[in-house]
């Protein structure tokens, strides 16, 4: 089992537990007195996140500008106007209120405003900002990760794009995660926010390296989700629950689970964010459906992998069992295992290969070419 070698580094400041917004802010407080709030389409107003947050931000004499409407795959087009706002109105500090949108959007705001870059110009590396503006996050949805990590991910629908940007100066400074904040997602996104965990945990695991330890680890988060997940689906407003699967979320994407590899492998994200930008499918959506067919396409390539992850997740022996497993899970949660549990029928196949070919659809270390694409998308429709 090798360890390969590795370098390590998280900054963000998480504050983690039921009341803890109430330290917004004082710590925003800390990084300026004029902020950008994003956020997105109305339900932080609905169920009152919005008003705790503001109240917080008022209460430490903080002057605040508003950017709402943030969408939940977001778009390069937000980031443009998000960003030319906070430079119109001077701003020095953003507070993101919402999601992974609504937080990768702000990372690319933040970056741009300090840099004067093109957000868009950011996220295809062209240029090489040097600073950001401070950000500080309050999640209202357990699933990516990016409240305590360095990467961001933006659509753009002129080029045909949904790609990621990875750099240190996408941290946040601080997060905030109540779980009563994420009592209010709806089911099908809760199932959705399982998924993402569990599939960021599985991208590492299938990354270069295999730490034992870290393996270990791994494997504990995906069980934990999935001992704690099906009862939270059953029982949405349990505060518990909802903060064992918010825990779950960000460990297994602020960059514990890569210790001892060289890099994840990210080809079912690749694949899933094509799906995202093509049908406007709900990420995790995308993710159930790509990795049962990656799995079945890797079946006879990485044999050992697979069954290791079998055994310790299920408790069985083969890689076949281990997919039909994983399978199962994931129909237990309502989630999607194929194409047409989301509408989508056979007539889009042609339009799906031609995208992922086009962005050239593959992982860092499992490499895809033309022929897999063309399996997995095949898999996709029958498994």
């Amino acid at each position: 089992m090798a360890i390969e070698n590795f370098t390590t580094y998280n900054p963000v400041k998480l504050h983690f537990g039921k009341g803890i917004v109430s330290g917004l802010g004082k710590s925003t407080a800390k990084y300026g007195k004029k902020v950008l709030l994003i956020y997105g389409k109305g339900s932080v107003k609905k169920y009152g996140y919005y008003n705790q947050v503001v109240e917080q931000l008022k209460s430490a004499g903080l002057e605040i500008v508003e950017y709402p409407g943030i969408k939940p795959n977001p778009v390069i087009e937000d980031v443009r106007m998000a960003t030319d706002l906070g430079r119109r109105e001077n701003i020095d500090v953003i507070v993101a209120l919402g999601g992974g949108s609504v937080i990768d959007s702000a990372k690319i705001i933040a970056i741009a405003m300090a840099s004067g870059y093109d957000g868009w110009d950011i996220m295809k590396y062209r240029v090489k900002p040097e600073n950001a503006i401070p950000l500080l996050c309050v999640l209202t949805l357990a699933a990516t990760g990016t409240e305590m990590n360095a990467g961001a991910v933006v659509q753009n629908h002129d080029t045909g794009e949904k790609i990621g940007f990875v750099n240190d100066l996408n941290f946040p400074k601080e997060s905030f995660l109540d779980p009563a904040f994420t009592a209010s997602v709806p089911k099908n996104y809760t199932v959705y926010g399982i998924v993402d965990l569990i599939a960021h945990a599985l991208e590492f695991y299938f990354g270069e390296g295999e730490p034992p330890v870290i393996d270990a680890i791994t494997f504990e988060i995906i069980k934990d989700a999935m001992h704690y997940g099906p009862g939270l689906l059953d029982n949405l407003e349990n505060i518990d629950l909802r903060a064992n699967i918010m825990l779950d979320a960000t460990l297994a994407l602020n960059g514990l689970t890569r210790y001892g590899k060289k890099n994840g492998d990210w080809g079912v994200h690749a694949i899933g964010h094509e799906l995202s930008l093509l049908y406007d499918m709900p990420h995790g959506a995308s993710l159930s459906i790509v990795y049962i067919a990656w799995l079945t396409l890797q079946k006879d390539r990485i044999p050992a992998r697979i069954q290791n992850l079998g055994n310790h997740l299920f408790g069985v022996d083969t890689v076949n069992e281990t997919i039909a497993a994983l399978k199962t899970f994931f129909q237990s949660i309502n989630a999607p295992v194929n194409l047409t549990d989301e509408g989508i029928g056979e007539d889009q196949k042609e339009i799906i290969i031609n995208q992922l070919n086009k962005n050239e659809a593959s992982g860092m270390h499992h490499q895809l070419n033309d022929e897999d694409r063309l399996e997995i998308v095949n898999t996709m429709f029958y498994q």
